[in-house]
């Protein structure tokens, strides 16, 4: 029954393997959105509002991050 478990371990690893050189940068990229929310901005379509700058871009380059 160990026997079992161990081979099914090893299956497990086998079939999760990541492709050489992809690295795991691209698994846990974030999103410019969360980005932004995380300076503390937000994502705006229109101009920013008075006060703040804009600092990056969200929803793919049409809409800018205001801080």
């Amino acid at each position: 029954m160990r026997a079992l478990y161990m081979l099914l371990l090893a299956l497990c690893f086998l079939a999760s393997q990541i492709a050489p050189g992809a690295g795991l940068v691209n698994l846990f990229r974030r999103y410019p959105e969360y980005d932004c929310a995380k300076k503390g901005g937000t994502c705006n379509f229109s101009p920013c509002p008075r006060f703040t700058k804009a600092e990056g871009s969200c929803y793919r380059g049409r809409a800018r991050c205001c801080v």
